[in-house]
């Protein structure tokens, strides 16, 4: 599927490159939509580019490999990673336990290019280039990415379950575990109860958070929100007043939550997020995507009294380590994933449906299958 422009996605015939020195082209299997996906499509990302071709969230089985690849070969199963991991031992950031903000292609991969500054991607009819995606580009049948964007996984793995480690399942937890450090039985709000929000109630949930509050404006989300942990939801169109003193005064203390964390890239609802954190030491975690040119804003006096802000991109996992050890839970039964998937196509034309489907409100995770595929038997 080609991003043509602003909502204007076809079905086309593309041509793709073999992979040059350091790349590796890959069958993708299944592509989740992320919400990231239709944010580019609307045109509210300022990195976006068209003509493009998106998505990022998938599972793949590697097809070839160029020169000098040596960490995947043809035949693994692979999750892309939109945040790489260079492993580098001159890479101050992936050396650092503090961040997984590997910048090593990152200057190339904001401008729809691989490495060495072309694309892979071709239209069949024309020849006309097309931009890469996050470094993943994953609504195509096969695609090139980086080696240091593919995180190797166990080949028994259901890879219409694992592709959710690629992006929204993963961030959620790791904004939990990894960013915000939440400490057993702690206090929680959570704004945003789609995939992001759920996967952040489930991760605290697993810490045993004594109180968990969904804050929500579709209450068709609080029925899965409490089965996965939320003691309370509250849906703000319920209140005449600010969200963030409605659950001040209902915290336990009366000073607000442990931590809080924003799902839903609204500034508005990111200092609601702030204010409503523990006076004294409440954390603030910015999970959502805002549009270009949106800014925070709140009262210095919120921070001067012991609140803190943070953020989080991919849950800080450094993705080929992490992703592989988040399968290996799954496929354990430690960290349970169906539930996120609620609607399924077939199809590449099943992108469309898709996002119809994230649209209606109803879908927190819409796996399109491209290719006939049946997971390897368990041994």
């Amino acid at each position: 599927m080609v991003a043509f422009g602003v909502n204007d996605l076809r079905e086309e015939e593309i041509l793709v490159a073999p992979p040059k020195a350091g790349e590796v082209r890959v069958k993708v299997i299944c592509n989740a939509l992320c919400h990231t996906d239709i944010y580019t499509l609307s045109g509210q990302d300022p990195e976006g580019l068209f003509p493009s071709i998106l998505g990022h969230e998938a599972g793949a089985i590697v097809e070839s490999v160029g020169e000098g690849v040596q960490s995947v070969k043809p035949g693994d199963h692979i999750v892309p990673g939109y945040t790489p991991q260079c492993k580098g031992s001159d890479c101050i950031f992936c050396m650092s336990p503090k961040t997984n903000l590997c910048p090593k292609i990152r200057g190339t991969q904001g401008k729809g290019v691989m490495p060495d500054g072309t694309s892979r991607f071709t239209l069949k009819k024309d020849g006309t280039t097309l931009y890469h995606f996050m470094g993943c580009s994953t609504f195509a049948e096969y695609t090139v990415l980086a080696e240091i964007s593919c995180a190797k996984i166990n080949p028994e793995a259901d890879l219409e379950k694992m592709c959710l480690f690629g992006c929204g399942i993963a961030t959620g937890l790791g904004a939990v575990w990894n960013s915000a450090k939440v400490e057993p039985f702690s206090t929680v709000v959570v704004f945003g109860l789609g995939a992001v929000g759920l996967a952040v109630v489930q991760g605290a949930k697993a810490l045993n958070c004594t109180k968990i509050v969904g804050v929500d404006t579709n209450p068709k989300k609080f029925e899965i929100a409490k089965q996965l942990g939320c003691t309370d939801c509250v849906n703000p169109k319920d209140y005449d007043k600010p969200i963030q003193q409605v659950l001040v005064e209902m915290s336990p203390t009366k000073f607000g939550y442990d931590y809080t964390f924003d799902c839903t890239g609204n500034v508005d609802v990111m200092r609601a997020c702030l204010e409503a954190s523990h006076r004294g030491w409440g954390q603030s975690c910015v999970i959502g995507v805002a549009a270009s040119g949106k800014e925070l804003a709140t009262r210095p006096f919120q921070l001067v009294t012991g609140r803190r802000w943070l953020g989080t991109a991919f849950g800080g996992w450094k993705t080929r380590d992490a992703i592989p050890m988040l399968v290996d839970k799954a496929m354990k039964g430690e960290i349970a994933l169906d539930h996120f998937i609620t609607h399924r196509f077939e199809g590449m034309a099943g992108q469309k449906q898709a996002i119809e489907a994230l649209h209606s409100g109803d879908c927190l995770r819409a796996v399109v299958r491209y290719a006939p595929y049946t997971p390897p038997p368990r041994k």
